[in-house]
């Protein structure tokens, strides 16, 4: 539906438009009141025309459009059953919350019965501010929009390679006047809000130029993992914007979503739902940060027969990117230097958002050191906080871990190392350009997975990486089953572990003791990958000490691009003892004595085996000792049972894995 004002002015002698008794005034109001009615029923309660306000030679109206029909048409039938004349109408589209103040001074000057059985006789009440429990705005478009203006502003924001192509189609396609549906929805991902904004604005206004869309008006709505949408007025936000657009930002992280992970997944069913029951009269654009992988898919999964246009950032190299930042200074008015131009690294890409962090970034110096050299001294925020910032809870964590000297020993020199340099940076100063990749070589169960984890806090929390999420993949998500789909697997693993940790587990496992093959392409690809993205993704190869030796012989350029091995030693029984300790601590139980010392026979004798799992050996055996534990309690006089007793494992309760003998064949009976 759509809302409008429309103001026109009185044509009559002064004396009329006056108005001469309040009686006379009440009565034209009631009179006018009826006449909305009378059209609405009429018009089979599609559209709706009300008076505002009358003043001296000036009359204000509103109307809510529902029924398709032009305005003017609808607007001319209420006209007829005026009681004065008015002359040529001036016609403006609003949004909802305009709308809903002409209601409002509609019914404070009686010219409607209720203000809000209106929005109820329309289904849009649950909008109403008063009552709305979703987080959604409104704008409206501007005049019309050419194929050569959409695709300027495409071109101004690196988003040629994906949306110039739409733009033409939408344009090469126009609009059917006869027909309602949409033929493709879109995602929309960028990281940068003003880009988002200015595309989607343009996607509509070529929509609205050839009538694709009838609306001016949009609404977007902005919801996260953690924050409820209510059906209801999500429900009414989509009625409302019949033959028009929503837009749905998402403003999540993407990650695991730990406890809001099913509340998430919930909302997005029932988001889905409601807008796949409109999708032939709402235009829906969804929007997603860049590399949302999760979220996106999520999404998508809700969808059946409706097909989706993908919009990305493009990626700009060499020149193209240098011609972005000198556009940027141009507008600026400031010549540019050498400390914007070249680039860094004039073979990496770059997406708009990525130039204009450099640019500021640039800028910001630039206004310190030249235009204001009074504030040369100075440091910028982020320096300030790099300096003052506390490690955060995962260092705590990571310090806290049994053992693991030597991994907290690297972790540490690296972190420095790569603070440090971004400090330089910040200060004007040459630096190296950090590269932060790492191998971690030892047996399963020394935590590797786990540090792994910490470590990608760490880095987030001490602002070096943007995102700090662990993205842990194997062998089946990094080599192709057929010619030519390795590498796009291997990069698409890089795009969604950007600002994160990339960890490859099992790492050797990739050649497979094969050469020439699948796995060669994947390792040549990961070496390109991990170059191009040294500056915000963190790589980690994890496996066996011996075979990742032979793992990393298989590429010249794979070694030189690992700044640290950090090796996971067997944890030997005094630690073992203090990781059992722990998880028995984690669970609200304690270890007897007696319990400890057969913890430490048992450890002794475990670290002989070669399949020995070290903290998952641990934990297995506090995990059976506590079901033993309660399988004795059971056997007891409970009355006897004591709260020492629920929350003691005694050396009883601990019991030695069974060892596996070799299965001999028997022949005969």
């Amino acid at each position: 539906m759509i809302f409008y004002k429309i103001e026109a002015e009185r044509i009559g002698n002064e004396e009329e438009s006056r108005g001469s008794t309040r009686q006379e005034q009440r009565s034209l109001a009631v009179d006018l009141a009826e006449k909305s009615e009378s059209l609405f029923q009429k018009r089979e309660q599609r559209d709706l025309v009300f008076t505002v306000a009358i003043r001296e030679r000036r009359a204000i109206f509103g109307v809510i459009a529902k029924s398709g029909e032009p305005v003017e048409t609808i607007f001319a039938e209420y006209r007829k059953l005026l009681p004065f004349a008015i002359g040529e109408p001036s016609i403006e589209e609003i949004t909802f919350s305009s709308l809903t103040t002409l209601l409002s001074g509609a019914d404070q000057n009686d010219y409607i019965r209720d203000d809000d059985k209106v929005l109820e006789a329309f289904e849009i009440d649950a909008l109403n501010i008063r009552y709305t429990k979703i987080d959604f705005g409104e704008g409206l478009l501007s005049a019309d929009m050419t194929v050569e203006e959409a695709c300027r502003v495409s071109d101004a924001l690196l988003f040629n390679d994906s949306f110039v192509p739409e733009i033409r189609r939408i344009y090469a396609g126009g609009g059917k006047q006869n027909v309602q549906g949409h033929p493709v929805h879109y995602l929309l991902q960028t990281d940068d809000r003003e880009i988002r904004k200015t595309v989607y604005r343009t996607l509509l206004s070529a929509l609205y130029s050839v009538g694709r869309i009838k609306n001016r008006r949009y609404c977007f709505v902005n919801f996260d993992d953690e924050r409820s949408l209510h059906a209801r007025s999500l429900d009414a936000l989509y009625n409302s914007s019949e033959n028009g657009a929503v837009v749905i930002r998402y403003r999540g992280d993407d990650g695991d979503g730990g406890k809001y992970a099913k509340h998430g997944a919930d909302m997005i069913a029932a988001l889905c739902e409601i807008a796949k029951r409109y999708r032939n009269k709402v235009l829906t654009v969804f929007c997603f940060p860049s590399g949302c992988r999760r979220t996106k898919e999520e999404f998508l999964l809700h969808w059946d027969s409706a097909s989706f246009v993908e919009l990305r950032e493009d990626v700009v190299f060499g020149e193209r990117a240098e011609a972005y930042l000198k556009s940027k200074a141009r507008k600026q008015k400031i010549r540019t230097d050498r400390k914007l131009l070249p680039l860094p690294d004039p073979d990496k890409g770059y997406t708009a958002n990525d130039l204009n962090r450099l640019f500021d970034e640039w800028y910001d110096k630039k206004l310190r050191s030249s235009v204001y050299p009074q504030y040369k001294e100075t440091v910028s925020a982020k320096v300030q906080v790099k300096e003052d910032a506390p490690k955060g809870s995962a260092y705590e964590q990571l310090q806290e871990l049994i053992g693991l000297t030597e991994a907290k020993k690297v972790i540490e020199q690296a972190l420095n190392y790569h603070k440090a340099q971004r400090l330089f940076a910040d200060r004007g100063m040459t630096v190296d350009n950090p590269s932060m990749h790492m191998v971690f070589t030892g047996n399963p169960g020394t935590a590797k997975t786990t540090v792994a984890r910490l470590f990608a806090q760490i880095m987030k929390e001490n602002g070096l990486l943007a995102k700090g999420d662990l993205f842990e993949v194997g062998r089946a998500d990094l080599v192709g089953k057929y010619v030519g789909h390795t590498a796009p697997l291997v990069q698409q693993a890089f795009k969604r572990a950007k600002g994160s940790v990339l960890f490859i587990d099992e790492a050797y496992s990739l050649v497979d003791d094969r050469d020439g093959l699948y796995g060669d392409e994947a390792i040549n690809t990961i070496v390109q990958e991990m170059e191009n993205h040294r500056e915000d993704t963190i790589v980690i190869f994890a496996g066996y000490p011996d075979k990742m030796e032979g793992f990393l012989r298989k590429n010249p350029g794979l070694r030189s691009r690992i700044a640290f091995h950090i090796p996971f030693e067997d944890y030997n029984t005094e630690e073992l003892c203090a990781i059992a300790g722990l998880i028995a601590g984690g669970k609200k139980l304690t270890l007897s004595e007696s319990a400890v010392e057969k913890l430490r026979n048992i450890f002794e004798e475990a670290r002989c085996e070669s399949d020995f799992g070290n903290g998952r050996f641990a934990r297995n055996l506090i995990e059976k000792a506590k079901m033993a534990q309660a399988n004795r309690l059971i056997a007891m006089d409970l009355e006897a049972v004591n709260d020492q007793d629920l929350l003691t494992i005694c050396a009883e309760d601990i019991e030695p894995p069974v060892k596996q003998q070799e299965k001999r064949t028997k022949i005969g009976f």
